[in-house]
């Protein structure tokens, strides 16, 4: 399959984001923001349509738009007496409303929806491709440098305040790393299915151990791993790229999870 071009940029780009996505997603799951993603992902519609309407690249509204909406469920959760759920829900519920709204507003783009509702890794552009690696790059290197910040506020948020570490601050930036990575993999699997990859990796790695850096890394193999074996089971047997990718990880969650029980 690697005789085609689009198949090799494919190839990068399921490697790219697999790791990406499991090296954010070891927070996701240390934390327990898996709701926060789906928010966060599923209102990335609302910046797609958007762009389509507008006539600018979706991908581009789509991250401003992502980007938008975590730090509105950041100052929102802050400043609301309600809880995280309920914050989180308006902001996924209304994003979703008003992707769905603009969409029925010109029928002509439902095929672009899906493309980037499921993902059409395979229409991805050497330029994309570049951009893709560099916003990935982006986000690797920031949580390197907040690692330590990072931990300590996951084991304990008040005490990381006593001590005068920026909480806040870095909240607000873990959920804006969630968005970017978000329009990483809209291209690779699409708004709906890029949470998963966003968890199950993570969730698959904290089986097999107990070490945080340990966890983060198998967590980034994996998400390259099932990245590779989606997209190939995909070519072979003719079916969705995003969906194939996305069972991959499943598939090798409940594989540990039988593996892992027997222990």
């Amino acid at each position: 399959m690697l005789e085609f071009a689009f198949m090799q940029r494919a190839l990068l780009a399921a490697i790219l984001v697999g790791a990406v996505c499991g090296t954010l997603g070891f927070f996701i799951i240390l934390r327990r923001l898996a709701f926060i993603g789906v928010g966060i992902s599923h209102s990335a519609i609302g910046g797609v349509a958007i762009g389509l309407l507008l006539g600018i690249d979706p991908l581009i509204t789509a991250g401003i738009f992502a980007i938008a909406v975590a730090l509105g469920i950041a100052v929102v959760r802050k400043r609301a007496d309600l809880s995280e759920d309920a914050v989180i829900g308006v902001f996924f519920s209304g994003s979703m409303a008003l992707g769905i709204v603009l969409f029925s507003m010109n029928h002509g783009y439902q095929q672009d929806l899906f493309g980037y509702l499921f993902g059409n890794v395979l229409a991805l552009s050497t330029t994309e491709l570049w951009l893709l690696a560099g916003a990935g790059l982006v986000v690797v290197a920031t949580i390197v440098l907040a690692l330590r910040e990072m931990l300590f506020i996951a084991f304990d948020e008040e005490v990381a305040r006593a001590y005068g570490r920026p909480v806040d601050l870095l909240n607000s930036l873990l959920l804006v790393l969630v968005a970017v990575t978000v329009i990483i993999g809209v291209r690779l699997v699409g708004v709906l299915l890029i949470e998963a990859l966003l968890v199950v990796p993570a969730a698959t790695a904290a089986l097999w151990t107990n070490n945080f850096r340990s966890q983060i890394v198998l967590s980034a193999g994996l998400g390259s791993a099932c990245g590779v074996a989606g997209l190939a089971g995909a070519y072979w047997l003719d079916i969705a790229a995003g969906g194939s990718i996305v069972l991959a990880a499943v598939i090798l969650f409940f594989s540990s999870v039988l593996i892992r029980g027997r222990g």
